[in-house]
């Protein structure tokens, strides 16, 4: 059974999913924290570094946005000149210009921004100047991948760009006609507002965690959807009734003292696996450590002894390791470059039996991940798109003692 649970804090809104009582993914929404992901805005030129090919917007935000020219040019290749241009022949200081931020800011950088826009609806995702038709990799019938392209084809005007959603398999041309139209005119809108406005201001706000997630989350694999806070809970009842009718008895609204985390044994498994130390289900462990460029995972036997031959025990934690670290880039949103150091294998079919495996896990990820393969070393990497700041990190805040390295001055050393 699948189950989507929403607890609402009064400092945070937390989502969780669950396939048959195991914690799938988990989102936090904090209610000071507003995402910018997707958010359009109308931004001031502050600086151009033709040296990085880079300028740099303020958006109203702490820290001013950085727009590469490759998120400048055209987003087709085929569009783009040969040799691109100085970027300081594009955008020049104290220009205004619209812009969509790709990612948040991390650390001590600043959003990402881009003016390839895109606006997703539940079954499409709509971009006002892409020029080309997109399938979601998910729906692998060819027969309907086949028509839901020419359905797009044959709804999208010249050079809009359309990519067709996964929970669009089987949906009617009126639904996908509906969804366009709706998405076209709210990008008129947001036009309208671009040529009224004053830089920096926000022209779109995309939706909010728990919208945004029953809009993309919700389907007919999703056999109930439970909210312990009857305001939320009715707005989500009033978004199933006018989209998803037919879901519309799915959703549940429970009182707060109900404990829904705790009834689930949410909490138990977010502190099991958010913390530095991973046990596996056969006795061996993961060690994840995070560092300003990259993510790193070592995977160690543990408490696994296994049969008389090693090859086989340490192959099989690497293939229970292969699974967990699929399911652990999704819940703490890992991003960026992941490295892995598995336990030394002998056998190359073995080293691509756990390669495959991630792989074949990888694609059942929503966000956009990539096996890249074994290094000269051993070690294996992983490149996964980083949107946002990791789960693991935005719930914890830095130790004042040790600055967040785990290791605290030994006061009996000399110094």
């Amino acid at each position: 059974m699948k189950r989507i649970i929403v607890h609402c804090e009064r400092h945070a809104t937390k989502v969780a999913m669950l396939d048959n009582g195991q914690l799938t993914d988990f989102f936090v929404q904090k209610k000071e924290s507003r995402q910018t992901v997707g958010n359009i805005y109308k931004g001031r030129v502050v600086n151009v570094l033709p040296g990085m090919q880079a300028a740099f917007i303020d958006i109203g935000q702490a820290k001013n946005a950085f727009l590469y020219i490759d998120d400048l040019l055209p987003a087709h290749l085929e569009k783009q000149p040969p040799v691109k241009p100085s970027i300081s022949s594009l955008v020049q200081v104290g220009q205004q210009i619209v812009v969509q931020v790709a990612k948040e800011a991390h650390g001590t950088k600043g959003a990402r921004v881009t003016t390839h826009f895109s606006l997703p609806g539940r079954w499409i995702v709509y971009m006002p100047d892409a020029d080309y038709v997109a399938i979601s990799r998910k729906i692998t019938n060819e027969e309907e991948r086949l028509r839901l392209k020419t359905v797009a084809e044959q709804l999208r005007r010249p050079g809009e760009g359309l990519i067709v959603r996964t929970v669009a398999e089987g949906e009617p041309v009126q639904a996908i006609e509906q969804d366009l139209n709706d998405l076209r005119e709210q990008w008129n809108h947001i036009r309208r507002m671009a040529e009224q406005a004053k830089a920096p201001e926000e022209l779109y706000h995309d939706l909010d965690l728990v919208p945004r997630l029953i809009r993309d989350l919700f389907t007919d694999q999703v056999d109930e959807i439970i909210i312990d806070d009857s305001r939320t809970g009715t707005e989500i009842a009033e978004y199933v009734h006018r989209f998803l009718p037919h879901l519309a008895d799915r959703v549940q609204i429970r009182r707060p003292e109900e404990r829904l985390f705790e009834r689930f044994q949410i909490d138990e498994q977010l502190d099991r696996l958010f913390r530095p130390k991973v046990w596996l289900d056969n006795g061996g462990y993961l060690m994840i450590d995070y560092t300003e460029a990259l993510t790193v995972i070592d995977v160690n036997t543990g408490k696994y002894t296994g049969t008389d031959d090693l090859e086989q025990t340490v192959f099989e934690t690497n293939l229970l390791a292969a699974e967990m670290i699929a399911r652990l880039l999704r819940l703490r949103d890992l991003g960026g470059i992941i490295i892995v150091d598995f336990i030394d294998m002998d056998r190359e079919e073995h080293r691509e039996q756990v390669w495959q495996r991630l792989v074949e896990l990888a694609r059942m990820d929503r966000t956009k991940c990539n096996v890249v393969g074994w290094t000269k070393l051993g070690l294996l990497e992983i490149t996964r798109k980083r949107i946002r700041e990791n789960i693991a990190q935005e719930e914890a805040g830095i130790c004042p003692y040790c600055n967040g390295s785990g290791k605290l001055p030994n006061r009996h050393d000399s110094y």
